[in-house]
């Protein structure tokens, strides 16, 4: 995705992440940079600068605007580095992952310094409104990834649990960063809450389209192992509406998905019902309320990017 009028910010946010990395360990550098040389969509920064744009009488961007989204972006990078570790994923973005170039020992530890590094530089905004809503992001993270730790496996899992498993695990960071986003130019409570709604629902779109792709994607689009999160005890929206008419299912789950075939049947299984259908309808109705708010109340403006943004989530699974 190429938003022509914040090209040349995305490139000074990608120069200037290699500086906001730097270690003296250099084993730690190389680890925490490995993630950073294998790109990335670069879809956060890139949804921060636009809503700067779309909020500023002037279309500018602060230079402390510019400096959250990097931030933002180290973050959601140092909760990938601990995802691969928890999820036993050996590639990511289409290559090798850092537990797996280096061990787990050492990718724990890049995480952590990533985190720490965000840290820092969220410290060095000098915003204690701003500084709480980031850090919220952090504890929202554990509490994703220990639901999500309880729920392996477990065929009881509902939509709704689901949906609050991804908000703290994706969405938190997308929605508490637009909020921040606007707190550092706007003093408006409402304001600041449109875009922390509009983050939240752009957030659990992106969060099941990603899910869909794991069930229909192959593996050189999606730069991980198709079928992952179903290996790994991951219940997400395609199955878990599948299983109210595939009750094949079950038995699989139950199993914890043992032999060698038992991934791919159960994809078989759920691209035989409308599960996947209703999963982007699911998706589609999030997109539409985050729509709604920047067509209710922003379309005073050229508001066109923005909406491209949301559009374009969608239309990953067409």
């Amino acid at each position: 995705m190429v938003i022509k009028s914040i090209e040349n910010e995305l490139k000074q946010l990608d120069q200037n992440l290699q500086t906001m990395i730097a270690a003296e360990n250099p084993i730690l550098y190389s680890a925490a940079e490995q993630l950073f040389h294998a790109g990335g969509k670069r879809i956060r920064p890139t949804i921060l600068l636009m809503i700067a744009k779309l909020v500023d009488d002037n279309n500018r961007i602060s230079t402390e605007q510019k400096r959250l989204a990097e931030i933002t972006e180290i973050i959601h990078t140092a909760s990938l580095v601990h995802d691969d570790i928890i999820d036993n994923c050996d590639t990511r973005r289409g290559v090798n992952s850092v537990h797996a170039i280096f061990n787990n020992k050492i990718a724990v530890l890049a995480g952590d310094f990533l985190f720490a590094q965000s840290s820092w530089y969220l410290a060095n905004l000098n915003n204690l409104n701003v500084v709480k809503t980031i850090s919220k992001i952090i504890t929202d993270f554990a509490e994703g990834e220990v639901q999500q730790g309880l729920r392996l496996f477990d065929n009881s899992i509902s939509i709704e649990e689901y949906i609050e498993k991804s908000f703290y695990k994706t969405a938190s960071l997308i929605a508490c960063s637009c909020k921040a986003t606007i707190m550092l130019t706007i003093d408006n409570r409402n304001t600041q809450n449109d875009f922390y709604l509009y983050g939240k629902h752009i957030g659990l779109a992106f969060q099941i389209v990603d899910d869909i792709l794991d069930i229909i994607g192959v593996s050189e689009n999606l730069g991980k192992i198709a079928g992952l999160d179903l290996k790994n005890g991951n219940l997400t929206a395609p199955l878990i509406f599948a299983l109210s008419v595939k009750n094949e299912l079950y038995k699989l789950i139950n199993q914890e998905f043992q032999f060698t075939q038992d991934t791919k049947k159960a994809v078989d299984l759920i691209k035989q019902t409308n599960s996947i259908q209703k999963a982007k309808d699911l998706a589609e109705e999030h997109i539409q309320l985050a729509i709604h708010i920047i067509k209710d109340k922003y379309n005073y403006k050229d508001n066109s990017e923005i909406l491209s943004i949301c559009y374009n989530i969608t239309n990953r699974i067409n």
